[in-house]
């Protein structure tokens, strides 16, 4: 599967939040979408997943138009963890889970074993396996998003967006949680604030400033001095380590 997006362009009132974005996914990478806040990261995200409709530009799903596709066939496509996700009523973990399995049910039928299979495999990837019983209102922020991306990857879909899903986490799980997108045989693009781990676990990088899409390629194309500074405001110091790795450094 291919994901791309052509010259996207957003306008809400007299604000334009996005310019002219382009950007491509293939299968099986993860790809990093950094920029300070308010840079766009999240409105792109948006319009990948269709909850803002973009004022110019289009997104494409292989050859189709994204807005080709139904709802129900988009949910079996794209995979949704955003950074906000209300919930109205209370759900125990198993069934907030269960909730990614909704594009695969047929009316009036019950849930299928593949479902189940599909929410326990969920949640056993976010070791919460032992937790479907309780309520989600009592988890904990970081608890919570472990479950709503356990939701996610119960669609079993071949691509993953993701909007700040390490927010919340210690960095245990910020590091399990992007070790196992790392490893998932899809396309997954992830909204980051943290760049030592955006270098560390990301295959290609799109660095957003003001709306537009400054820089993007690998770590190394896009992590440099200059970048950093000029779209975050602070002094930097860029350098590797014995693996090879990036490791930004920030100055007072």
């Amino acid at each position: 599967m291919k994901l791309s997006a052509e010259h996207i362009g957003v306008t809400i009132g007299q604000a334009q939040i996005l310019q002219g974005v382009s950007l491509s996914l293939e299968t099986h990478e993860l790809v990093g979408l950094l920029g300070p806040n308010g840079s766009g990261k999240t409105t792109m995200l948006k319009c990948l997943y269709r909850t803002i409709k973009p004022s110019a530009g289009e997104i494409r799903i292989d050859e189709g138009l994204l807005t080709d596709f139904s709802a129900k066939e988009t949910a079996k496509k794209i995979a949704v963890h955003a950074q906000h996700s209300p919930i109205a009523f209370d759900f125990t973990v198993y069934d907030m889970v269960l909730m990614g399995r909704s594009a695969y049910q047929r009316p009036l039928r019950d849930w299928s074993k593949e479902d189940h299979e599909q929410v326990q495999k969920a949640l056993c990837a976010v070791e919460m396996e032992k937790e479907g019983a309780r309520m989600f209102s009592t988890l904990s922020g970081g608890e919570r998003q472990r479950v709503l991306l356990a939701r996610a990857l119960a669609q079993n879909t071949p691509c993953l967006v993701l909007d700040e899903p390490t927010n919340h986490l210690d960095i245990k799980y910020q590091i399990q949680l992007l070790r196992l997108v790392k490893q998932l045989p899809c396309i997954t693009i992830a909204a980051l604030h943290d760049l030592n781990l955006a270098a560390m676990f990301c295959d290609r990088l799109y660095l957003m400033h003001k709306g537009r899409v400054m820089a993007h390629g690998s770590p190394e194309q896009v992590l440099t001095k200059q970048n950093i500074e000029t779209v975050y405001e602070v002094p930097v110091t860029v350098t590797k380590r014995p693996d090879g790795r990036l490791n930004i450094l920030y100055e007072a």
